[in-house]
């Protein structure tokens, strides 16, 4: 089995290209749209070309899957998946909630995750099979157990114009059923603070492989749960749903979902999840 990535290493390219988006934050920014409200900064492509250059020197051989510019490489078991600037509406408002995330996968798993806030110098990170970390603390999802006593995060697409479903019919039935659901706008966060116990469940539609692959592998080695939003494994596999929560409110999280979404009772699946332990 190849060696894995070392993650300070990998903390470091992270921090240095979260530093590097801190400094443009607030100026203007030359904006540019792939979609009609799916927008790209200068800083995206900057902290981006920043990764791909010390990954590239670290691993030659690796194939990187990029927000901005698609598959380097060729397709292989090793790769990364790098969103350098997961909440880029967020950054280009000027509102500090963001992140660059950073991935290493194996076979379709993540192997190593970090992601980096660099607004709030939080750097979570993870290495499968040796817990899962906030700036060297370890990190431990919450034990709420009822929904009326949780407090959730969603996220919505760019454009939700002709999506079936959108998630404002889950969005309408967990405001009115929970303490509260929040709209952050950055995924590798969202799936953070279920792991680091400061939420109590996330799910979203639509997202990204790139924006949940590296908080995946943290939200797993924290103990939290994560599947496909219906309850399938394999949360990276396209289209990216996602359901994510502490082992004693998933389930009741999971069903509801099923129940508004018009599905049968889930099937039994057998859960990947870290058990919080371990140390590096």
């Amino acid at each position: 089995m190849p060696m894995l990535p070392n993650v300070e290493e990998v903390i470091a390219w992270a921090r240095e290209a979260g530093n590097l988006l801190l400094e443009g934050l607030g100026r203007a920014h030359e904006i540019r749209y792939k979609g009609v409200t799916d927008p790209v900064t200068e800083m995206d492509r900057a902290s981006e070309a920043l990764l791909i250059q010390r990954i590239r020197s670290a691993f030659p051989n690796h194939t990187l899957i990029t927000e901005e510019s698609g598959t380097l490489g060729e397709e292989k078991a090793q790769c990364w998946y790098i969103d350098p600037l997961d909440g880029t509406v967020n950054y280009a408002h000027g509102l500090p909630i963001f992140a660059v995330s950073v991935a290493y996968v194996e076979a379709g798993v993540p192997q190593v995750g970090v992601v980096f806030d660099p607004t709030r110098d939080e750097c979570f990170y993870a290495v499968r099979g040796q817990g899962a970390y906030l700036n060297g603390q370890p990190l431990r999802p919450t034990e709420t157990a009822d929904l009326i006593h949780s407090l959730l995060v969603t996220g919505f697409p760019y454009d939700m114009s002709g999506r079936e479903p959108d998630n404002l019919d889950l969005y309408a039935h967990f405001a009115r059923r929970t303490q509260g659901v929040r709209r952050l706008g950055s995924a590798a966060l969202d799936l953070c603070y279920v792991a680091a116990g400061r939420l109590d469940g996330y799910w979203e539609m639509g997202v990204a492989p790139w924006d949940i692959a590296a908080a995946m592998v943290i939200a797993e080695e924290a103990g939290v749960v994560v599947t496909r939003l219906t309850g399938e494994p394999d949360p990276l596999r396209s289209p990216c749903n996602l359901l994510a929560a502490n082992p004693r409110l998933y389930p009741s999280l999971l069903a509801e979902i099923r129940a508004v979404l018009g599905l049968a009772e889930p099937l039994s699946t057998e859960i990947r999840r870290g058990d919080g332990r371990g140390a590096l």
